[in-house]
């Protein structure tokens, strides 16, 4: 089971020992905490200056989960790190139907996936299939060592490092999940057959905590890209569970989930101990991917977004008839040919982020200009337009640490309201685990704000709060503020801010449907509130927190709403549809936002099959052709007509006005 000989400690003597009431050993040293009080510096980094930081459990998770973003930005050239936590060992067979059967030999398995890997990226790099890659040891400190690979062509980058804990299967409890939980447990790192590392070291939950705040501060990255740390519900038999590698009651590999608070945990920490040590505080925008959530959900890939996907799967799959130069195997078979894409589970044919929704909120402030508001660092920033298209530097709001999606609302007298979820506990080790809620308002119009609010949850207890959904608010004309998200049982709840400014308490919708996340709200001509929701079956409705009679169509993806309408794109679909069911004139991937005026009626912002973010407006689809790429985008509505504002992978603001 690949445990250190310091501690061999089996999962039913831990659980014995603390029955009986021994104590746990405690923490080797307490982990800084996050700071949420306002008015930290940012650090200014160098204009177009990007990299991208993945962290995965598995060798394929990016692939998997994280495209077609990080290939996007890979073509934008922005470098790529890809760290791997798990050696991804598994059973040791690496074969396909028709294979004949080969001993197992974890090894050799491991070695096979992360060739697959290097074929997968050099491909992806547009080199042949078995480029050279430079291969190294790296040292993580604490006696820990790692393996870097590093292959560069045409000004682009990628480096991959594997960290080589144990894979959790079945039958093997002592791995990624028991280190999270288990503040005694110490595992032993595998050695990957051919590697250059002799002796990788071991870890326990402080160690790979350690290494992974480490790796940030040796890269600094400006984009993160993590796995889930809050998995989807799933009841189910236990039979199907096993069969689909899930967790108990959850929609996802136990690895999966380990790696991703692992990962959160690193975050706040790089934070932390930065502004502990009187740095400022790093620029980087965080986002996490949904794993095996999407084997149960409307596929929301297009075709033509589906192909690029899978393409990146097919080289690291591989095939055993390949001379790749890797004794130990050319790819994980199992993933290579056509299989992407008749693999039953689906995987591959969606790719959804955990807090879906604007990361970025706009308002006009009373000199007309405009203030963005958004999550850096994981605290909350406004930056202000100095001139029109020209940004400030950002203006810490505090708040932190908080999930990447931010709702807003502005109040009839033009003050803002924003609202975030923030981690409000993340200890592991059997510590706490917890999400809220929280509020920040402005004191006055474009002024300064008071100190942030909590506004709890809808779901009692700790692991239901891991189940809060990204928040979306709106403000009516009788000076209501109305807040939704999605609950722990997978409806929409509501929370009411009355004129005087008095919350009442939370309230669950009506309705027995379950729903994504990605809930879209607007206001009609009549001044009601509708939401949105993409369902299991269709999209559900509610207007002013009744729900709505009709059934609409099946979304394969989250939804928009302006005037009380809907947009939604059927499922592994490219058209969106707007409320009359005709064609919206928006075709493309992911989220969409979408406004509404008297003077220009409905606008639409999107991002085509490439990337680019477009414009419907007045009957007229407008692409914005150059300029760095959008890890987020926003729309406003104003004087000015249509501006789109978004957050560069440089942690940067750029303005467009089509």
């Amino acid at each position: 089971m690949h445990i250190s000989s310091r501690r061999t400690l089996l999962a039913a003597a831990v659980t014995a020992t603390l029955t009986a009431g021994c104590s746990v050993p405690a923490p080797r040293r307490p982990a800084p905490a996050a700071d949420p009080a306002p008015g930290k510096p940012f650090a200014g980094g160098e204009p177009g200056r990007a990299l991208l930081l993945q962290i995965v459990a598995h060798p394929d998770d990016d692939l998997y989960f994280m495209n077609p973003d990080a290939q996007r930005l890979l073509d934008a050239r922005v470098p790529l790190v890809s760290v791997y936590v798990t050696a991804g060992e598994h059973t040791g067979v690496n074969r396909i139907k028709g294979m004949p059967e080969t001993p197992p030999d974890r090894a050799a398995y491991s070695s096979a996936r992360r060739q697959g890997l290097r074929q997968s990226y050099a491909a992806a790099l547009g080199l042949p299939l078995f480029a050279p890659w430079r291969r190294e040891a790296l040292a993580l400190g604490g006696g820990r060592t790692a393996e870097r690979a590093v292959l560069a062509h045409g000004g682009r980058r990628v480096e991959l490092v594997f960290l080589d804990l144990p894979m959790h299967t079945p039958r093997r409890y002592m791995a990624l999940p028991a280190l999270w939980e288990d503040r005694a447990l110490e595992l032993s790192a595998h050695r990957s057959a051919g590697s250059p590392v002799s002796r990788p070291g071991p870890y326990d939950h402080e160690g790979l905590v350690a290494a992974l705040t480490g790796l940030l501060r040796r890269y600094r990255p400006t984009v993160v890209h993590t796995l889930d740390p809050d998995p989807d519900a799933q009841p189910g038999d236990d039979a199907t569970r096993r069969r689909n590698s899930e967790q108990p009651g959850y929609s996802d590999h136990g690895d999966h989930t380990a790696a991703g608070c692992f990962a959160w945990a690193a975050l706040v920490r790089w934070v932390a101990e930065e502004v502990r040590a009187g740095a400022p505080v790093p620029v980087f925008t965080a986002t996490a991917f949904r794993g095996y959530y999407n084997r149960h959900w409307p596929k929301n890939l297009p075709p033509a977004v589906l192909a690029g996907k899978a393409a990146r799967l097919v080289p690291y799959g591989g095939d055993p008839s390949w001379r790749c130069g890797n004794p130990s195997g050319c790819g994980d078979y199992g993933v290579g040919g056509d299989r992407p894409l008749t693999n039953r589970k689906g995987w591959v044919r969606s790719t959804h982020h955990r807090w879906p929704g604007p990361g970025l909120a706009l308002a006009e402030e009373p000199d007309g200009r405009l203030a963005a508001y958004g999550v850096l660092g994981l605290r909350a920033v406004r930056r202000r337009e100095t001139a029109p298209g020209v940004w400030s530097g950002p203006e810490d709001l505090g708040g932190g640490p908080l999930a990447p999606a931010l709702g807003s609302a502005v109040l009839p007298d033009g003050r803002v309201l924003l609202f975030g979820v923030r981690f409000a506990a993340l200890a592991g080790r059997g510590g706490p685990n917890r999400r809220e809620v929280v509020l920040l308002e402005q004191r006055s119009p474009g002024g300064p704000f008071l100190a942030w609010r909590g506004l709890g949850g809808p779901d009692r207890g700790a692991e239901r709060s891991r189940r809060l959904g990204a928040p979306v608010a709106v403000a009516a004309p009788d000076g209501r503020v109305r807040l939704y998200v999605r609950d722990a049982g997978r409806g929409v709840s509501e929370r009411v801010r009355e004129p005087d400014g008095s919350w009442g308490p939370w309230r669950a919708l009506p309705g027995d449907g379950v729903v994504q996340d990605g809930l879209a709200v607007s206001l009609d001509g009549a001044g009601r509130t509708h939401v949105y929701a993409a369902g299991r079956e269709s999209v559900r409705h509610w207007v002013d927190g009744r729900e709505a009679p009709g059934v609409l169509p099946l979304s394969g993806s989250t939804v928009a709403s302006a005037g009380g309408g809907l947009y939604h794109r059927a499922p592994a679909s490219a058209r969106l549809v707007g409320p009359d069911g005709a064609d919206a004139g928006l075709e493309g991937f992911g989220e969409v936002r979408a406004a509404r005026s008297a003077e220009l009626g409905t606008v639409l912002l999107g991002t085509d099959a490439a990337g680019r973010p477009c414009v419907r407006a007045g009957g007229r689809l407008r692409t914005r052709a150059g300029g760095p790429a959008g890890v987020e985008t926003a729309l406003h509505l104003g004087a000015r007509g249509v501006t789109v504002v978004g957050l560069g992978p440089d942690g940067r603001l750029w303005s467009w006005r089509p």
